[in-house]
């Protein structure tokens, strides 16, 4: 019996040192933060919806431009957005954002969440898991990203336009808008519109989220720091707003055209029909390029702002999930 109680004894101490010698990797294996599709969603839902409150008058007068045979320069634009306000109020120039946070909210939680998975998806085909990717599947991410978004939320995108060009009485909600047009129209008219949105966010989402990646790693690789710091985030946002906007402007100015013509009297039925009544009436820069300064303003400001509310979100999670304030 006391041969037993030694022999026992003898091997308890060899067991903890088992224990106490797993290699670190191990240990720190389960007790490392674990990023999911479902964080990613909700960072990109809550980025999407804060940038585009903040520019939404700027954005609703911009569409109204683009759809009008009007002559654009900022003195007018100003003009229309304090009209608007001594007309109908302040909240009139939010017209149709419940419309857009419905569309925007979705459409960013998709195409920040995909862009994560179609990083891996690349860096693992690539070989570059882990690591910054190289500029080419940089770019296709963003293009896989955006399109896929654009693709799941496009009917949303065709009520916000409608509702941001149409006074009150015609449109009383979003499900009006809907259910209006399905009636008159046709339920193929949600989709008017939808090849020139896909042509045009391929350059815009791919240019747009190469742009601030790249800008990012350059900072890295210049600062030795990991993160840049959020006025940093702001500026890169910028940049890259800036950039895949001007690429991808006259195809947004087509879309919106095809969009709303059921409400302006116009028969815009194709990409190139379109193209070509809006050179022939308003020429190449003051039609196609109609209110692309005033997306130089609110463009950059919203994507800076969009990228870094994700990037800030992104960080705060990650850091309750150290605390053990979420479990999966």
């Amino acid at each position: 019996m006391a041969h037993r109680v030694h022999d026992h004894q003898s091997r308890l101490p060899v067991a903890q040192a088992t224990v106490l010698a797993l290699p670190p990797s191990s240990q720190a294996k389960d007790l490392r933060p674990r990023w999911t599709a479902l964080d990613s969603l909700l960072c990109g839902a809550f980025a999407g919806a804060v940038a585009k409150t903040v520019i939404a008058p700027l954005d609703r007068t911009k569409i109204i431009f683009q759809v009008s045979s009007k002559r654009f320069s900022a003195k007018e634009a100003f003009r229309l957005i304090y009209c608007t306000y001594m007309k109908d109020g302040l909240l009139s120039l939010w017209r149709g954002n419940s419309a857009t946070m419905v569309r925007v909210m979705p459409y960013a939680a998709i195409q920040f969440c995909s862009h994560e998975q179609y990083k891996k998806l690349l860096g693992n085909y690539y070989g570059y898991q882990g690591k910054a990717l190289p500029p080419f599947p940089r770019f296709l991410a963003g293009s896989l990203a955006g399109t896929t978004a654009a693709m799941l939320t496009y009917p949303l995108d065709m009520v916000r336009a409608r509702m941001a060009v149409t006074a009150r009485e015609m449109y009383c909600n979003i499900m009006h808008v809907f259910v209006r047009i399905s009636q008159e129209e046709g339920v193929k008219t949600l989709y008017r519109g939808f090849t020139p949105t896909i042509l045009g966010v391929i350059p815009y989402a791919g240019i747009t989220f190469f742009t601030y990646e790249t800008l990012k790693k350059l900072h890295t690789e210049k600062t030795k720091r990991s993160q840049p710091y959020p006025y940093e985030r702001l500026a890169f946002g910028a940049c890259a707003g800036l950039i895949g906007q001007s690429a991808s402007y006259p195809l947004d100015v087509v879309r919106r055209r095809m969009q709303t013509a059921g409400v302006t009297g116009s028969s815009y039925g194709t990409i190139l029909g379109t193209m070509r009544e809006i050179i022939t009436q308003e020429g190449v820069i003051r039609g196609l390029y109609k209110g692309l300064s005033m997306n130089w303003l609110k463009g950059p400001i919203a994507v800076g702002i969009s990228f870094t509310t994700f990037d800030i979100t992104h960080s705060l999670l990650l850091k309750l999930h150290q605390m053990g304030y979420f479990t999966h």
